[in-house]
């Protein structure tokens, strides 16, 4: 009997070792089919392992048809891959109709401070082609949009003369968004001045970068347009003005609670809940029985902060 059990035992370790040692040889372990990074960071998921794309395909997105999210996605993995020669090829996706495009191109070249900046490279180029009057206007502004994107200082002269000089509308809009880009409302105001422009969705977008600008100082120049001819605009300069908790601009917003639009209504209702100004409180209560709902909805939460 003990002499059975003693076989039994021993042919099961046999077969027990010769079972791993098949297993081995057939199923080498992760370490020894892992090298490099993937060596060193073997606990981590390989989602959580950064993917840099490589040179080539950094060149290879900037030709044919390429589609905007895969441009954006190389782009972005390749933020830090040093590759000089892949300047030239982003650049060209400056002037890409698409603007996630642009967007990720300009972002991506303004870490390449020595292949941007430097004379006659990208920087050059774009301050050039914004000048240039004989370019398309849509390139032009493209470059507005570009200067704004690469985020330095010595763009903000060239974009706030083209925001109050260019003679086609659409540059002076993408050089009014430069210059919310690039924090500042220009050199001699010219995000002011350009609440005033005879183009609509200038001065809509002028309004707009008065709100996003750390420090801007005219705001005379918004309350001027309460009295603008577009309704858009009275809207945009009433919901500024209570942005800014603007108090000079009581009278005009007391006005404007009577105004034949009632998008513009409900805007100064509004803003002058925003300030806070308790002389307003008689025209806040008459707009209590307006004939549109949204301004009688604005005009009771308004009331409770006068």
């Amino acid at each position: 009997m003990k002499t059975n059990v003693k076989s039994k035992l021993a042919t099961a370790l046999v077969l027990g070792l010769g079972l791993t040692a098949a297993q081995s040889q057939a199923e080498p372990t992760p370490q020894s089919t892992q090298t490099g990074r993937s060596t060193v960071y073997k606990n981590l998921s390989p989602e959580s392992l950064e993917d840099l794309s490589s040179p080539e395909q950094i060149i290879a997105v900037t030709r044919g048809s390429t589609g905007a999210s895969r441009i954006y996605g190389v782009l972005e993995q390749g933020e830090k891959v040093e590759c000089m020669q892949c300047v030239p090829y982003v650049a060209k996706l400056l002037t890409d109709q698409n603007p996630r495009t642009r967007e990720i191109s300009a972002w991506w070249l303004r870490r390449r401070v020595f292949g941007v900046f430097g004379p006659g490279e990208v920087y050059s180029q774009t301050v050039d082609r914004l000048q240039d009057a004989s370019q398309p206007a849509v390139q032009r502004a493209y470059a507005a949009e570009a200067l704004g994107e690469f985020l330095t200082q010595s763009s903000v002269k060239f974009v706030a003369k083209s925001a109050i000089e260019d003679p086609d509308a659409i540059v002076r809009v993408a050089s009014v968004k430069a210059l919310q880009r690039l924090n500042t409302q220009g050199p001699n105001g010219e995000i002011g001045a350009a609440m005033a422009d005879p183009d609509e969705e200038v001065r809509m977008t002028a309004l707009r970068a008065s709100t996003h600008i750390n420090v801007f100082t005219d705001v005379k120049m918004v309350v001027e347009r309460i009295d603008d001819e577009s309704a858009r605009v009275r809207t945009r300069a009433a919901e500024t003005l209570g942005a800014m908790r603007a108090t000079d601009a009581v009278v005009g917003l007391i006005a404007l609670t009577s105004d034949s639009d009632a998008g513009v209504r409900k805007a100064a209702v509004s803003a002058l809940g925003n300030i806070g100004d308790q002389s307003a409180r008689s025209a806040v209560e008459a707009t209590l029985k307006d004939s549109d709902s949204l301004v009688r909805d604005a005009a009771r939460i308004a009331l409770r902060s006068l």
